[in-house]
């Protein structure tokens, strides 16, 4: 595949985009419809360094057309050059990939566009917006933060097994049910972070879900509630169809 990507592929080379491949060591469900596989790095974490929430774009084939998704390093070992991560099961190609991959299967990376600012001060409560297909980041950030307080709003179910890296003593989960289209998620955010905010000297608000989410809450957060850009992080993970 790595000589048939398409335009995609072809900027990201522009950008001089650093590709490697993937073996897969060790595949498990976590839970029903999320998958982690254990992987070793084709020398990626050698050559990139590390940082909370880096991700890279794998490459996979659709209907014989190069096809690419951004997901999330899970436990990066750049000693041994190992990671995980972490597949929210779902129709496409992506999800048909981690659902028959095993020991000794091989995938395509592309290593571009990730990157994590610490803000600065540092924060003291984190406001995050994530669902499942952002939960290996959200866990990241958790990790890297250690004992900062979060208020969650967490998309989906949340008594499903997933495996969250929640401490109840510092971190404050609100489950929300996925309705219209995600317009519930912003309401129910609109409807509470300005009095949080108010309560907050260092807010940091990190925002990944579904795009037109995320661009809306994101949007809301700087323009109406004034919290400066660069203590809002906010990236979308998926297209909602």
């Amino acid at each position: 595949m790595a000589q048939g990507r398409g335009w995609e592929g072809a900027v990201l080379k522009l950008m001089r985009a650093k590709d490697f491949e993937f073996t897969v060591t060790d595949a498990q469900d976590v839970a029903p419809g999320f998958r982690r596989l254990r992987l070793t790095d084709g020398g990626m974490l050698a050559a990139t360094g590390v940082h909370p929430t880096m991700w890279v774009r794998l490459w996979f084939e659709n209907a014989g057309k190069p096809h690419q998704r951004g997901y999330t390093l899970v436990d990066p070992d750049p000693a041994a050059g190992t990671f995980s991560m972490e597949f929210a099961l779902h129709e496409g190609c992506a999800s048909d990939w981690a659902r028959a991959a095993g020991p000794g299967d091989t995938i395509e990376a592309t290593v571009q566009g990730t990157g994590f600012d610490f803000p600065e001060p540092a924060p003291s409560r984190l406001f995050a917006v994530a669902d499942p297909a952002s939960l290996p980041a959200l866990n990241s950030l958790l990790d890297a933060l250690g004992p900062v307080p979060a208020t969650i709003w967490f998309e989906g179910g949340t008594g499903d097994g997933l495996p969250f890296r929640t401490d109840s003593e510092r971190h404050e989960v609100r489950a929300v049910p996925r309705r219209d289209g995600g317009r519930h998620l912003v309401a129910q955010v609109k409807e509470a972070l300005p009095d949080l905010l108010r309560a907050t000297t260092e807010p940091y608000v990190w925002i990944a879900c579904d795009t037109a989410t995320t661009r809306a809450l994101a949007s809301y957060a700087r323009k109406e509630l004034g919290v400066p850009k660069q203590r809002v992080n906010a990236l979308g993970y998926w297209r909602a169809s």
